[in-house]
């Protein structure tokens, strides 16, 4: 990589850290229950087991990623690991989903709900569509901008956001246990006349991109001064962190409103804030929710861009020479707009649920490739240095793995349409890489 294209080695372990805690508690605690509980018909059993279930799989998937992200500290994350594991064209494909569906697809996801939010806050109709995607789209840009001018910008943004979103979180918690009324969290398990498979694969999926964005953190790797250190540490607090504060604030919810009320509300965490302070107290910790969503919002626009960035290394897309570019400020300002660009088509759907189920199946295909890829490492380079070792190797990378199998095989058989969408997504990208592949072989031949 030319100097002028290199970023700069800025960001410690509490940005790290607050980017994991701030992209991953972003919008799916204060949203998600909704459709969890509407999963299982309203009943709140079948529901927790879904969100523990994801604590854990997110938690074995983070103490699995984190080897792989002290041994491959580069800009990039799973992009990065995925082609120095199992070669370029992989690599490429991994690149390809991330900055066109995943990324992209989750950072409209988040943008859909500040602006869901955002004009419920302003007095608009619930669910008016012009609103919502205007302010979603609206938000993005200014984040864009905000991006453009350097990762300590980003960085402080997200300390600030982190620090501000812990208000509504300890608010509730503290509060519900205290006013509610008191639900049942156990039982019953399931609504009448559903299929038990199916709607808790439906429960976890959702579950599960509340929790995701953890491995998004690897993209900042190469602008962190010792990723190898403090990566795999930042990775291993913030899930832990983020799995406690996850399975308390259900607890609270369902303490103040039954599940079969979350299941039908889009917004929950505003409900049981009126419930609990009424309707000025519950605008205050609305606006606590904002500033999450908007942490969360940052944090995806600060890493797609770097995901962008890095498939443009590899000179194998349109536009590669553009996108690779990096301003004054050290920042890939193109794949910036790129991810702007593309964040907003998307945004222009509305819908947080489809984006949400459509990005978390398909990048747990790429999860369980990652996970895989320490068994592989180990079998291959055992003596390779390693800043940091899974432990109980190798159950827990079995468990992540088995985890991510089910998630991908039942999403396939539940929800079929979301899986051909991904996957047609993901295979317009072979022929690009072959296009780009036989330029490169023509032009050596030629030389």
């Amino acid at each position: 990589m030319s100097e002028e294209n290199q970023l700069k080695k800025t960001l410690g372990f509490t940005v790290a850290l607050t980017t994991i805690i701030g992209m991953v508690v972003g919008s799916g605690i204060f949203f998600k229950p909704y459709a969890v509980f509407n999963a299982t018909g309203g009943a709140p059993g079948v529901g927790m087991i879904a969100w523990v279930l994801a604590a854990l799989l997110s938690l074995a998937g983070a103490l699995t990623a984190a080897e792989i992200a002290g041994m491959i500290p580069k800009t990039g994350g799973m992009v990065t690991y995925l082609h120095d594991i199992y070669g370029p064209k992989l690599g490429f494909l991994t690149g390809w989903v991330d900055s066109t569906l995943y990324q992209t697809g989750s950072t409209a996801a988040i943008a859909v709900v500040f602006g869901i939010q955002g004009a419920s806050l302003l007095g608009f109709e619930p669910g008016a569509y012009l609103p919502k995607v205007v302010i979603a789209i609206g938000m993005t840009g200014f984040l864009a901008v905000m991006n453009n001018l350097g990762s300590k910008t980003s960085g402080i943004i997200q300390n600030i956001a982190t620090v501000g979103k812990l208000i509504p979180l300890i608010t509730i918690i503290a509060v519900s246990f205290v006013k509610g009324t008191g639900n049942d969290v156990l039982t019953p398990l399931l609504g009448p006349d559903l299929n038990p498979a199916k709607a808790f694969s439906l429960a976890l999926l959702a579950a599960l991109f509340a929790f995701d964005g953890w491995m998004g953190v690897g993209m900042i790797a190469g602008e962190m001064k010792n990723p190898g250190k403090d990566l795999p540490k930042a990775l291993i607090l913030g899930m832990t962190a983020v799995g406690v504060i996850y399975i308390v604030m259900n607890l609270a919810y369902l303490w103040v409103m039954p599940a079969d009320q979350l299941m039908l509300t889009e917004t929950p965490a505003a409900d049981v804030s009126t419930i609990l302070f009424g309707e000025r107290g519950g605008q205050f910790v609305s606006i606590g929710i904002l500033i999450s969503v908007f942490g969360g919002l940052n944090g995806y626009v600060f890493t797609a861009a770097r995901s962008t960035f890095t498939l443009a290394q590899s000179d194998r897309i349109p536009f590669s020479k553009q996108l690779k570019k990096v301003n004054k400020h050290g920042v890939p300002s193109n794949a910036t707009w790129f991810v702007f660009i593309v964040s907003s088509i998307y945004c222009l759907t509305g819908q947080y649920d489809l984006l949400t189920n459509l990005s978390t199946f398909m990048i747990w295909n790429f999860y369980i490739l990652t996970f895989y890829g320490v068994i592989k490492l180990r079998k291959d380079q055992p003596d390779a240095v390693r800043p940091y070792k899974v432990p109980l190797y190798p159950f827990i990378p079995i468990v992540a793995i088995v985890g991510g199998l089910y998630v991908v095989i039942s999403t396939i058989i539940t929800q079929s349409s979301y899986a051909l969408v991904g996957m047609a997504i993901m295979f317009i990208g072979l022929p690009v890489y072959s296009y780009y592949e036989k330029k490169e072989k023509k032009k050596l031949t030629e030389s």
